[in-house]
């Protein structure tokens, strides 16, 4: 149960000391309870109240980190039940299954096609992160095709304890996950998950049983859990999802409180359908979804999902600021200015990009909002932006002219553009996005 922000000061120094960042214990008591600080900011807590607070102020559901290098993940760490109450923090990791009897050249073959699966979208690179090795005799050779091949992470699937150590070796300082973990052979997968130190799922036969056998790997000594219901029908899949959550969630049972792998790939045989069970499984609550294979028609909408859902509905979706080089500017080329909301972002660059006309485009941070709504909230005004193409940008060291275009919805901070840019031509583009291809093919720079 949580501790209120009283009961947290009276575990803490109360020396005022400042070294957590604020100016008293009572304050930094309050971030905690609040979950606006880590108790790790706080230097001089005693063992005895860290352990106190560290307990009380543990997720409802444990994250656990999987993988390593750009595919790590983490699975778990969730604190709400619904997205719109906070946001959700750990992204669905999207995984493909191989059978460790496919010959190595083949897995290597597939590990590359699945590493190309790769796609920009709001300044991020979304793509899948995870292969899952199923067998046993070969698992371990298999895993090294895959590490040898690929950037990708690595979940082992096998029920033979011996089989699942041989491949953790292979993995040493890859973090990968093992199991499943069994009634039938917990004991010995939990002492090959803490020689290698790496995370267990569990496949349990029914919701009781994963209570039964998540309390036997913590009992164990294995804490870092990832749960499988055992399900393997859509329907009763995606409810022992929802009810997990909500044992862990709402009902405050640490014995739930972990995240999940789920196996589309073994409620079909076809591939389409089993990415129609994923975008089920992403929306709710799936910490790993496993296809049978990975092709860019199921991957791209399942990662747009998984980036939709995860996205912070408190705080609008952004692109970084900075230039952004559209079709390979030279010194010559035209620079366009914009704010840093992430759809103004795609549609302009889109335009621009069309329009091949090679083009640098200025994207000025502005909180995420558009253009518009920038500019009546003093965020895209003509000195700031006059400022930012000047200074802040670096935009003078790849050019030779002196010409910048401003959005046509900007248009009344023209004049305090010109007075921050003397010597500058600063032009005003068209109000839609869509005339930027015959305005910048009429578009000339001047000032040179």
């Amino acid at each position: 149960m949580a501790l209120t922000g009283i009961q947290i000061f009276k575990l803490l120094p109360g020396t005022n000391c400042k070294k957590c960042g604020v100016a008293t214990c009572l304050a930094f008591a309050m971030n905690l309870a609040s979950g606006k600080a880590e108790l790790d900011k706080c230097p001089d807590v005693s063992p005895e109240s860290r352990e106190k607070l560290a307990a009380a102020s543990a997720p409802p559901i444990r994250p656990v980190a999987i993988g390593y290098g750009e595919t790590a993940i983490k699975v778990g760490g969730e604190t709400v039940q619904f997205r719109h109450e906070k946001t959700f923090f750990n992204p669905t990791a999207i995984a493909a299954l191989i059978e460790d009897t496919t010959p190595v050249s083949e897995i290597a073959d597939k590990v590359k096609r699945y590493q190309k699966l790769q796609y920009s979208r709001v300044g991020l690179n979304l793509r899948p992160e995870l292969v899952v090795i199923k067998g046993g005799a070969n698992l371990a050779d298999a895993a090294k095709a895959v590490v040898d091949n690929s950037d990708l992470s690595v979940v082992l699937y096998s029920e033979d304890p011996a089989a699942l150590k041989a491949a953790a070796a292979v993995l040493e300082g890859k973090n990968p996950l093992i199991g499943p973990a069994t009634k039938a052979n917990l004991e010995q997968v939990a002492e090959v998950a803490k020689e290698a130190k790496v995370p267990v799922w569990i496949k349990a036969t029914s919701l009781d049983e994963v209570g039964e056998l998540t309390k036997a790997l913590g009992a164990a000594g294995v804490k870092d859990i990832v749960i499988d219901s055992g399900a393997r029908n859509a329907k009763d899949v995606f409810t022992d999802s929802i009810n997990i959550r909500r044992a862990a969630l709402v009902g405050g049972n640490r014995d739930y409180g972990f995240g999940t792998i789920t196996f589309p790939c073994e409620m079909t045989n076809n591939l389409a359908l089993e990415g129609a069970i994923a975008t089920s499984l992403v929306a709710k609550y799936a910490g790993i979804v496993v296809l049978s294979d990975m092709d860019g028609a199921v991957v791209f909408p399942l990662l747009l999902e998984r980036l939709n859902i995860f996205t912070d509905p408190q705080r609008p979706m952004t692109v970084v600021e900075g230039i952004y080089p559209i079709n390979n500017p030279d010194e010559n080329s035209p620079v366009l200015v914009t704010t840093n909301f992430s759809l103004t972002y795609f549609i302009v660059s889109g335009e621009v990009e069309g329009s091949r006309v090679p083009s640098w485009l200025l994207i000025k941070d502005c909180e995420g909002l558009s253009v518009l709504t920038a500019w009546a909230a003093g965020k895209f005004s003509g000195d700031d932006v006059g400022q930012f193409v000047l200074k802040r940008s670096n935009i003078v060291e790849k050019i030779k002219h002196k010409s910048v275009v401003i959005p046509g919805y900007a248009a009344a901070i023209l004049g305090d553009m010109e007075e921050e840019l003397p010597g500058w031509t600063v032009s005003i583009g068209p109000r839609e996005a869509a005339h930027l291809p015959k305005f910048l093919k009429e578009y000339k720079t001047s000032g040179a």
